[in-house]
């Protein structure tokens, strides 16, 4: 298994997102030993769209990019709508852009990516109602189940969970240990 031992990972998402697209990654980066940390604009729990419940770390307005080694964006249209609307969320992904951490996305998590203006010159996917948007702000878009460019780890639905998993876990155990 991968090595991600001593590494801090966020997780940023709001109530609405896909159960599965935070519980599956959540278990496999602490399987591989890291550190996860769901970050969301709100304190107390989030839940999603199909019953997940899951207390939140910190709030997106406490924390910066420099903590930690990468980070996970889930889909779910509604969580995925919020964050993008909200001033923190987006300037904590912009900070992960502008510093080339890893990031993992999948599904609608796109969306907060565009407003971050992290997708220009990127090969990716997404679910596929985003392909417009994404080729709009700049990206590539492709039909396949992980896209791997320079960092940015991105996939479509559930269904692909067990490729994105593998992908991001591969990519992550790369970053070099946090100071």
């Amino acid at each position: 298994m991968t090595d991600l031992t001593g590494k801090k990972i966020a997780i940023l998402l709001t109530d609405g997102y896909e159960d599965f697209e935070l519980a599956r990654p959540w278990e496999m980066l602490r399987a591989a030993g890291g550190s996860p940390q769901l970050i969301a604009p709100k304190h107390g729990p989030v839940h999603g769209k199909d019953g997940h419940s899951q207390t939140v770390d910190a709030q997106a307005k406490d924390v910066d990019a420099s903590e930690y080694a990468a980070l996970v964006l889930p889909g779910g249209v509604v969580s995925a709508d919020h964050l993008r609307t909200d001033r923190h969320a987006v300037e904590l992904v912009l900070g992960f852009v502008e510093t080339d951490r890893p990031i993992a996305v999948i599904g609608h998590g796109a969306w907060i990516l565009i407003e971050a203006d992290g997708v220009d010159g990127r090969t990716m996917t997404s679910y596929p109602s985003l392909r417009t948007d994404l080729t709009n702000a700049g990206a590539t878009w492709l039909d396949e189940e992980v896209v791997v460019d320079r960092g940015l780890i991105s996939s479509r639905t559930p269904a692909d969970l067990t490729a994105f998993t593998a992908a991001l876990l591969r990519e992550f155990a790369a970053v070099p240990q946090q100071a």
